[in-house]
């Protein structure tokens, strides 16, 4: 267990994490690592060249676009949605850009950001992913002196060819209760007499004493629950955004912004003060999840959970718990947003979080999964409970394919970050619901949806070569 909560909530833009969030981390560590090796002077030239899904669906998640930002020397965290499009723009338009922020060098897209779309992995690369990026660096007599390749494997995390997993600021030795599974984790609670989200602030509280040894538990704690703090403003942030912007999304489909008309409706119908709807909370739920979703298509700063392409349905769950369950209150949101890690870890380090890889199951699934046992967490119920509402949530989610039309992360990925918050919610009820044994485990339906994926044919992960994308044609 080696992946933080805060590596899978961090801050980034849209529209995908896989597809522009890692690009952009990948050329970004290109371009720092020639300036850090002192070889920035030496750089006449950089290609790179995109593969598999990278290259069939990168245009409309914004590949291009990442690259040239992260050999510019932009972070995804830290670069202002804002600046995006001038940025971009001017490198375009003067066919030239700063290599890590610092040398000039020319770049022409049509020779230096090549898409090889008939090839799914790069060249003799020794891991195989569907998301292969191979940047190169060429000097002045046109020899190559640098090459690395890169692939980034979903949620804004990239690998470099040949290491067997994704490079972690800590070893899991520092950790108090490390787990490897469900099963371990609910065992070493058990035997911990500990809650879930009690597991995981205490790892969370190890990373941080690496850094201050003398710091005090109490204190440890305040930082990682306001860490959270910070992760859940900017996706209510993210919502607000969501929910007070209209218009026409970018990308050419003309996908119209629906978060607002919808918020509106909803608004009008509780000023009447005629007899409640029931199923109101859920409308709201869905307003929640598509008004991120259309935020991240538009490029706006989100955060992973675990996924900018399933972004909405963990902060949706999040608001419908603050707005609509009884007694919520700010612990029961630092247990929500612990237990939701927990069990996105599991699927990031047991199966996968990219939808090039296991198809959408891995990203909505994913976030439908976390959202639900955070949700039973932040209630109050047990350990079993919030097994079991993870269970359910992916166990309705398995098979999902990603087959997003025109390669945005528009049709059908806002309306499914909306059933999956809904789904969420549910799972959690009827896992409350039980007081016997359920059948299958977390640990079976995380096998499950990782096999699942691998059998799914590749024309149905991200590629946009069937499913809806072939079979919906814009006129």
């Amino acid at each position: 267990m080696t992946t933080s909560l805060f590596d899978l909530y961090k801050l980034g833009v849209g529209p995908s994490s896989s597809h522009t969030m890692g690009p952009m981390r990948a050329a970004c560590r290109f371009a720092r690592e020639l300036e850090s090796k002192g070889e920035l002077e030496n750089v006449n030239r950089v290609q790179v060249k995109l593969f598999g899904s990278l290259a069939l669906t990168g245009m409309g998640h914004g590949t291009d676009r990442a690259v040239l930002l992260g050999l510019s020397g932009n972070e995804p965290a830290t670069i202002d949605p804002a600046v995006i499009g001038a940025t971009v723009a001017e490198i375009r338009a003067k066919k030239e850009l700063k290599l890590a922020g610092i040398r000039c060098i020319e770049f022409d897209e049509a020779q230096d950001l090549l898409f090889e779309r008939g090839t799914m992995f790069p060249p003799g690369a020794r891991t195989q992913h569907p998301n292969g990026l191979r940047l190169t660096a060429y000097d002045r007599a046109g020899n190559k002196f640098d090459e690395r390749t890169f692939f980034s494997i979903g949620g804004g995390f990239i690998l470099e060819d040949g290491m067997e997993t994704a490079s972690s600021d800590e070893s899991e030795e520092l950790l108090p209760y490390p787990f490897h599974s469900a099963a371990e984790l609910l065992e070493v609670a058990r035997a911990k007499g500990l809650s879930i989200d009690q597991v995981m602030m205490a790892n969370e509280c190890a990373r941080l004493r690496v850094h201050d040894s003398s710091a005090s538990d109490a204190v440890l704690e305040t930082r990682v629950s306001t860490g959270i703090d910070a992760i859940w403003q900017t996706m209510k942030g993210c919502i607000e955004r969501g929910i007070s912007t209209e218009g026409i999304l970018p990308g050419g489909l003309n996908v119209c912004r629906r978060a607002h008309r919808l918020a509106e409706r909803l608004k009008e119908k509780e000023a009447t003060g005629g007899p409640g709807d029931p199923l109101a909370p859920l409308d709201w739920v869905t307003v929640y999840a598509m008004a991120v979703n259309e935020e991240n298509a538009a490029g706006g700063r989100v955060v992973t959970a675990p996924t900018n392409g399933a972004a909405g349905v963990v902060p949706a769950v999040a608001q419908y718990y603050e707005r609509f369950v009884p007694g919520a209150d700010h612990e029961g949101l630092i247990r929500f947003f612990l237990t939701s890690a927990a069990i996105g870890i599991l699927y990031k380090e047991n199966a996968s979080i990219s939808g090039a890889e296991v198809g959408c199951q891995g990203e909505v699934g994913v976030a439908c999964s976390m959202a639900a046992g955070g949700l039973i967490a932040a209630m109050g119920g047990t350990n079993g409970q919030v097994e079991h509402a993870a269970e359910i949530a992916m166990e309705h989610n398995l098979g999902m394919t990603c087959d997003p039309i025109g390669g945005l992360v528009q049709i059908p990925c806002i309306e499914r970050n909306a059933m999956g918050a809904v789904k969420a919610v549910h799972a959690s009820r009827i896992s409350q619901s039980e007081s016997e044994e359920h059948k299958v485990s977390l640990d079976q339906v995380i096998r499950t949806m990782y096999l699942t994926g691998l059998d799914m044919q590749s024309r149905y992960k991200e590629t946009s070569l069937a499913g809806l994308a072939l079979n919906v044609i814009e006129c």
